[in-house]
């Protein structure tokens, strides 16, 4: 479309404006409008305008280019808010377009609402487009200009945004980030700016002043002199390329959806059901699921119980053996004790392998003695404000002490990890006993022993997976995460490391334990358990301005401040929300259980605790008769009081 002085070169419709951070856009918080690229006066601009409903889809309004660089034309104030973008990048309440002296023509008023957010920019302004994430919603663009502004968010919702860049392209260089690949940073077809940019990339050592004439007059020397510091697109940009194609962005078919972030369609889920918890189960109705010879009945039905209520505490140090994979939910009462004998014996087999060595011996196991000091040093700081482990003395810190020391020999791969006294201490306070405790804690490892692998490839898929997760059920609320440089969640790692252990009032660590061992209604309730924290605390994250800085410190202040029941009410009721969805994504049912993974992959955590192994141990003979008193240790040690105290929480 050519006119007086100008022509378009390039027009796309169906792009719009969010002005809301509602997780559900209204109608009126889009502005539709249509996206052009218009040479005029020896200038590119680029030029979005409203398509007004009584108006023409092609009548817009052309900008002359503003050299004074005040704002000279006012406006009506723009409503605030925050659609939550990248940091620095269209986060329009707080950076708005500069106005600038129009020349209407035929169309959108500038003093109308709608018009008001119209805007134009010569491409030469143009200092970075930042493109959005892979996700189950509109791909967006946002430009950032020379000066640090940010021109607001555009959402392509008919697609789009490659056929506009292919056109950039033919005006401008778009480099790919080093940092990050979803930035491009813009540069002129001119040699000294690229030089530049080479310099403030810091892609060479050297003085980089006349890097693009040795590229040109010697590309192999100065090419293989310093290859590993050279982007992908800068030794591309300086290669030939048809006209109008980008070297980063090969064209894709014009009727096939852009590959890679271009997802046209939104998940639609339906409306968030009600959920009511069930009272905890108590020692009668436990009674009821046990058979003649001690067998537990309809174990799916009392798991699910557990699920809904959680165990009354005085149930707990009978259940929780039976939850962490101690013993079997099908054996018999005299299977039970059998198992237990043999567990007892392989103990403290296990530990008196490291109470058998001599300190002369130690000195020379940097290992043992590493692990020693650790575990020693994480002990003496674990729960000390619970009375089962205050006090210098307390006969409690030598049991952490021992069964964490006597896992080091169970599990030689993996040993000990800063965490796992957070893991074992809850165990002991419940179960009182020195080798069913050991025994469930490594039911409970055999679940989370993954977290604390020194590849941390778990808790990386995790944090993806819990991404995931909230992009579906809350994407405005991940693009605000992400626009203040937290949309990794890694605020979130010590909620899944640990299991929440330092989220939760003690007593509500119980409660939220036992429910996720059960399994149901899937294998990463822990996941949705974050998710319900983060839609909670939503609003307040949205509505308050935080930053990174601001983000990371309400969260950890959220700390002993949770109500369990209210977390897993809402937990239950956002998977029942996903689940009800007719058209969720396959990678999002394979996280809750409904589907089997896509390919193979690294194994996950299991639904439940197998039914543990034999120690790794080799057989050793009966201890010696000097430490025959061992045994003793792994007796009862709460005094009256703390169980009255145990029977209140």
């Amino acid at each position: 479309m050519e006119g007086a002085g100008y022509r378009v070169v390039f027009e796309k419709g169906g792009v719009y404006l969010h002005t809301s951070a509602k997780k559900h856009q209204d109608p009126d918080s889009l502005i539709a409008g249509v996206i052009r690229v218009v040479e005029k006066d020896n200038d590119v601009l680029l030029h979005w305008a409203p398509v007004e409903e009584a108006g023409d889809s092609t009548q817009i309004f052309f900008s002359k280019k503003d050299t004074s660089g005040s704002d000279s034309c006012t406006s009506e104030e723009e409503p605030t808010f925050d659609p939550g973008y990248e940091p620095d990048w269209a986060v329009i309440s707080t950076v708005r377009p500069r106005p600038r002296h129009s020349e209407p023509t035929r169309g959108a008023e500038p003093s109308s609402p709608r018009g008001s957010w119209a805007f134009s920019v010569s491409l030469g302004e143009l200092k970075s487009i930042r493109r959005s994430k892979p996700g189950l919603s509109w791909a967006y663009l946002v430009l950032v200009t020379q000066a640090g502004g940010s021109l607001p968010a555009l959402h392509f919702h008919r697609g789009g945004t490659h056929a506009l860049l292919r056109v950039l392209s033919r005006y401008l260089l778009l480099a790919s980030s080093p940092q990050d690949s979803r930035l491009y940073l813009v540069f002129p077809h001119d040699s000294s700016a690229l030089s530049s940019s080479f310099h403030h990339l810091q892609l060479f050592d050297q003085d980089s002043s006349n890097v693009v004439s040795r590229f040109l007059q010697d590309p192999y020397s100065t090419t293989f002199g310093s290859f590993s510091r050279v982007t992908n697109f800068f030794r591309g940009a300086l290669q030939p390329h048809p006209e109008g194609a980008s070297p980063d962005l090969p064209p894709p078919p014009d009727d096939e959806p852009e590959p890679g972030f271009e997802v046209i369609s939104c998940v639609e889920l339906g409306p968030r059901p009600a959920v009511e918890r069930a009272p905890p189960v108590t020692e009668e109705e436990w009674a009821r699921h046990v058979g003649p010879e001690g067998r537990l009945q309809r174990v799916p039905e009392l798991k699910a119980r557990i699920f809904s209520g959680g165990l009354s505490p005085g149930l707990r140090r009978e259940a929780w053996k039976f939850l962490l994979g101690y013993l079997s939910w099908e054996s018999s009462a005299e299977e039970h004790k059998a198992h237990v004998r043999k567990k007892t014996d392989e103990y403290f087999r296990m530990k008196l392998q490291w109470k058998s060595v001599s300190p002369e011996q130690e000195r020379r196991n940097s290992l043992l003695h590493g692990y020693r000091s650790l575990i020693e040093r994480d002990v003496s700081r674990t729960d000390r404000t619970n009375k089962f482990y205050e006090g210098p003395e307390n006969p409690g810190l030598g049991l952490l002490n021992d069964i964490l020391l006597t896992y080091c020999m169970y599990h030689f791969d993996l040993g000990y990890v800063q965490g796992m006294s957070d893991l074992l201490s809850p165990i002991l306070y419940v179960i009182q006993n020195e080798v069913d405790a050991f025994w469930c804690f490594c039911g409970f490892m055999e679940l989370v022993h993954g977290n604390f692998e020194e590849s941390q490839e778990t808790m990386k898929r995790q944090l993806g997976q819990l991404l995931l997760l909230l992009r579906v059920l809350d994407a405005p609320l991940c693009d605000f995460l992400d626009s203040q440089d937290s949309g990794s969640l890694c605020f979130c790692f010590r909620w899944l490391l640990i299991w929440f252990k330092r989220e939760f009032p003690f007593p509500d660590v119980l409660r939220l334990w036992e429910v996720l061992w059960t399994g149901l209604p899937g294998p990463n309730l822990h996941l949705l358990v974050a998710c319900a924290i983060l839609d909670m605390e939503r609003d307040t994250l949205m509505l308050s301005g935080f930053g990174s800085n601001e983000i990371l410190k309400h969260i950890n202040e959220l700390t002993m401040k949770l109500s369990v029941e209210d977390v897993l009410t809402r937990a239950e009721a956002l998977y029942r929300q996903l689940t009800a969805c007719p058209e969720l994504p396959h990678n999002v049912q394979e996280v809750l259980g409904l589907a089997p993974p896509a390919e193979p992959r690294s194994p996950s955590p299991p639904v439940s605790p197998l039914s543990l192994s034999p120690t790794r141990a080799p057989p050793a003979p009966q201890p010696p008769a000097d430490t025959a008193a061992q045994p003793d240790s792994s007796l009862e040690i709460l005094p009256e009081e703390e169980e009255e105290e145990g029977a209140n929480s």
